[in-house]
C-alpha cells in the first residue's frame, strides 16, 4: 500500500516550529506505516495560513494568534481552515544577556529589539502584548526583523541586538542566548501589565514558563501567550485526518521524548485549546469520540 503523502508547513530553520515538525513526522510516520508526513521550510503562521488555502500545504503549524486572525478575518477574508491538533502553549517573552542593564519592558524601549522572522508568529504575539501595554512595537523600540530565526541569538550575544522576542519551552534561540558565555535573563511583563493585555484581547492568556526550561533559569517566569495549532486544510481527507490523530495519540510518549514541549501535543489539549469544536477537523472529531473525548 502506496503512503498517503501529508506536506506538512513548518517555519524558517533555527526557530522551534521546524524543530517540533521533525518530532512530529517522525513520530506519524513511525506509528502509522500509511502515512508519510514531509515537514518543510516555509517563512512561518503567516505564510502557512495562505499556502494551506490554497491546497499547497496539507497541514501546517500556525501560532494562536495568527489562527485567532484568519478565522476572524481580521485584515482578511475568513480563512476555512480545521485544527488537526494542538501543539503546546507559547509564552512570549525577552531574553537579554544576564550582564545587561535591562531588567523590565520599560528598560528595552528605544533599544534595538530581535523580533524574530518576518513570517513568524511570534511578531504577531509581540504585536499584540506590546498594543495591550500601550506601546507599538515599531514606534517604541528600534525594530529588527530577520531573514531566519537563528540569526536573532547572535545578535543579542555580539551586542547588535538588546534583547530577543521569542517563547515557549526549549526554543532554540533562548537555548542559543541562555548557553553563552553570559548567561541569560528573561524579562517578561508584570502583573498589571499582564492583567492589561488580557484584559484587552481575550485571546492571549496568562500562561507560566517553568523553572529550569533553560539553563540557569531557576524561577517560573509569568507571562503571556496562546495555544500554537496543526491546522490542515479543509479539503484534507477525514480519513487521512483520523489516522493522524489516532498516530498522534497513540505516539504522545514517544513524541514527548523526541522533543519535551511536544508533551502538550494531547488530544485532551486540543479540544480544550481549540476555540470551538467545530474548527476541529471532523475526522480527528471521529477519533475523539472513539477514545471517549467527544460524546
Amino acid at each position: 500500500m502506496t503512503a498517503a503523502i501529508v506536506l506538512h508547513g513548518t517555519a524558517t530553520p533555527g526557530g522551534g516550529f521546524p524543530v517540533y515538525g521533525e518530532a512530529y513526522a517522525a513520530t506519524i510516520n513511525e506509528i502509522d506505516v500509511t502515512l508519510s508526513v514531509r515537514p518543510t521550510n516555509t517563512k512561518g503562521s503567516t505564510e502557512n495560513v495562505p499556502l494551506l488555502e490554497a491546497g499547497s500545504l496539507d497541514t501546517g503549524q500556525v501560532t494562536g494568534e495568527v489562527f485567532y486572525e484568519a478565522i476572524a478575518g481580521i485584515g482578511r477574508a475568513p480563512a476555512d481552515l480545521r485544527i488537526l491538533n494542538a501543539m503546546y502553549s507559547n509564552s512570549g517573552m525577552f531574553i537579554v544577556r544576564a550582564d545587561s542593564p535591562y531588567k523590565t519592558i520599560d528598560d528595552l524601549k528605544g533599544k534595538t529589539i530581535a523580533w524574530g522572522a518576518a513570517g513568524s508568529g511570534f511578531i504577531v504575539l509581540a504585536r499584540y502584548v506590546m498594543d495591550g501595554m500601550g506601546l507599538d512595537m515599531n514606534a517604541d523600540f528600534q525594530p529588527k526583523l530577520l531573514d531566519k530565526a537563528a540569526d536573532g541569538p547572535a545578535m543579542v550575544l555580539d551586542g547588535r541586538a538588546a534583547a530577543l522576542w521569542g517563547g515557549g519551552v526549549g526554543w532554540p534561540g533562548f537555548n542559543t542566548v541562555a548557553n553563552g558565555p553570559a548567561g541569560a535573563r528573561f524579562i517578561a511583563p508584570n502583573d498589571d501589565e499582564i492583567k492589561r493585555i488580557t484584559g484587552k484581547y481575550t485571546f492571549i492568556k496568562e500562561i507560566v514558563l517553568p523553572a529550569n526550561s533553560y539553563p540557569r533559569q531557576p524561577l517560573d517566569v509569568a507571562t503571556v501567550g496562546s495555544w500554537s495549532f496543526v491546522l490542515a486544510r479543509p479539503t484534507l481527507p477525514d480519513d487521512v485526518a483520523y489516522r493522524m490523530a489516532s498516530a498522534l495519540h497513540k505516539g504522545a510518549a514517544a513524541l514527548g521524548e523526541r522533543l519535551e514541549q511536544a508533551r502538550e501535543s494531547t488530544l485532551a489539549n486540543t479540544l480544550a485549546a481549540a476555540p470551538d469544536v467545530d474548527l476541529i477537523h471532523p475526522g480527528v472529531q471521529k477519533y475523539m469520540r472513539v477514545i471517549g473525548l467527544l460524546k
